[in-house]
């Protein structure tokens, strides 16, 4: 802590700083001024949490001084020093909340306890604040989340939880207020501090505007901001707003953000933010980092009718696909996407879907033309491409990627033998399932388990061991380059029930454990 000495007599103050271990009582920084108004500028400079002063001093007293900073400074703890035994000073000194009253001659005893005892009370008034700051954060955050359900005729609970906040001006008539929802993606990782940083800023931010908010945290991939102020948030101010919430948040990866209609009464909130859930959707058919609000979705060009080639996009796609016809399909697919991107007459789970289906046909046509991928690939589950997809642009990247790594494994395939497909097929959909056998393999090849094993390793020069631990391993690597999956959980997923035993299949195959290479792989 930092302590500052005012007293207008220099014998004292120096006998003070030499006579005491201040160190040993935790004062770090020991700061001297010579009367009260010297006293009133050094503590509006350096914030000190102790100040020792003398009551009678030239220019200003000791008492004036602490009046003063009371305002400045309201939980500096005052020591008062005197050589006089004066009422009317003692009396002021215990209106000034003074910890101690000292008198002159001073003794060093005296002003250790009197030092211990006003930061004791300090920390206490700390503690205190803390309390009261956690209090109003939690009563805020009920506030917020209230406020994204729709509102009862009552809304009492509203109306107690913004007085219990002790902002009686929320409930006034004329406050004027604006939702904004934040979604960052599924894999963005951001600590409570760095959020609580984030909040502090915006808020900062926002009282340049003269606005307020509240901040409310839904399914942690959603942020919400009630912002609310006497007049309505202007155009300008809000695409400000927008943007400066987007800077703040870039830290965390990618993001949206999308801005609700302005309502007026703290009862209309609700439809505020159900416009500004509306608006969120729409994002996806928007680059990340997009600030949506209702004027850019309006001033969205018209799309023109379905064009011919897309009335039945699956069954296009999957003549494309199966006829070998890798120019034709990338064009069909570059249509595709002139078409969907920015077209805000569709849901995004309306394209999902649409992708969903085009990503099975992707998968089924391997099959059919049996077009084998290699271990590097990484042959994500079509619901997990789907939900990394963070917007349209991405998902119809994933498929573009995809669709063109068929045509080019196509291009490089070996004929392979129809049972050795079957085969390698079966272990691709159930590779997962740690009970997988041998004779599971060969059952559903209608062979029995001794001919598999043969006829496997003269086509293929591996036994179907060795072909399962290795598919299994490279699984394994892609998994471990994905920060998402704890290593105990990848070992369940690739056939694994005991972690020690992956561990040690993994060393074995790759030379690594599998912390080394994820380690390796960041």
């Amino acid at each position: 802590m930092k302590l500052l000495i005012v007293d207008d007599e220099e014998l004292t103050r120096t006998g003070l700083v030499s006579s005491i271990d201040w160190e040993s009582l935790g004062i770090t920084e020991i700061l001297q001024a010579d009367d009260g108004m010297n006293g009133l500028e050094m503590a509006r400079l350096h914030k000190p949490e102790i100040i020792l002063c003398d009551v009678r001093m030239p220019r200003m007293t000791g008492i004036a001084m602490l009046e003063r900073l009371e305002k400045i400074l309201p939980d500096c703890i005052p020591i008062f020093m005197s050589g006089y035994s004066d009422k009317e000073y003692l009396k002021a000194a215990i209106k000034l909340k003074a910890v101690n009253y000292i008198e002159k001659p001073l003794n060093p005893e005296e002003i250790r306890e009197a030092i211990l005892e006003a930061q004791s009370l300090y920390k206490q008034k700390l503690r205190s604040h803390r309390g009261e700051a956690i209090h109003s954060l939690e009563t805020s955050t009920r506030l917020a989340l209230k406020l994204t359900v729709p509102s009862t005729s009552s809304n009492q609970e509203i109306v107690d939880l913004c007085l219990e906040l002790g902002n009686p001006e929320l409930l006034d008539s004329g406050i004027n207020f604006t939702s904004i929802i934040v979604k960052l993606n599924n894999t963005a990782e951001s600590s409570g501090a760095v959020l609580e940083d984030i909040h502090r800023e915006i808020a900062r931010f926002l009282a340049h505007y003269h606005l307020k908010c509240l901040f409310a945290e839904k399914r942690v991939q959603y942020l919400v901001y009630h912002i609310y102020g006497s007049n309505p948030i202007s155009p300008t101010t809000l695409s400000a707003v927008g943007s400066y919430i987007s800077r703040q948040y870039s830290t965390c990866g990618k993001h949206m953000i999308a801005a609700g209609n302005t309502v007026t009464d703290i009862s209309k909130v609700y439809q505020s933010y159900a416009s500004a859930v509306i608006l969120l959707q729409n994002c996806f058919f928007f680059p990340a980092e997009t600030f949506l609000t209702e004027d850019i979705v309006n001033q969205q060009p018209p799309k023109p009718p379905l064009p011919g080639t897309l009335q039945s996009p699956e069954s296009t796609f999957s003549k494309y696909l199966l006829s070998g016809e890798g120019e034709p399909c990338g064009q069909f697919l570059e249509e595709l996407f002139g078409y969907y991107n920015g077209n805000l007459t569709f849901m995004p789970n309306q394209i999902r879907d649409l992708y969903y289906q085009l990503f099975s046909i992707l998968s089924a046509a391997r099959k059919k033309n049996q077009v084998e991928s290699g271990f590097h690939e990484k042959q994500d589950l079509i619901v997990d491409t789907l939900d990394n997809a963070f917007t349209y642009e991405e998902l119809h990247e994933s498929l573009k990627e995809k669709t063109a790594q068929y045509f080019e494994d196509a291009k490089n395939s070996q004929p392979e033998n129809s049972t050795i497909f079957m085969i390698k097929d079966y272990i691709s959909r159930n590779y997962m399932n740690d009970t997988l056998s041998v004779k599971d393999i060969s059952s559903h090849v209608y062979l029995s388990a001794s001919y598999v094993c043969t006829f496997f390793k003269s086509e293929t020069g591996q036994t179907l061991n060795q072909y399962l631990t290795e598919y299994r391993m490279e699984k394994a690597k892609q998994l471990l380059s994905d920060p998402r999956y704890k290593i105990s959980e990848i070992s369940s997923k690739v056939g694994y029930t005991d972690g020690n035993y992956f561990g040690k299949s993994f060393k074995k195959y790759s030379g690594f454990s599998p912390s080394e290479y994820r380690e390796k792989m960041s």
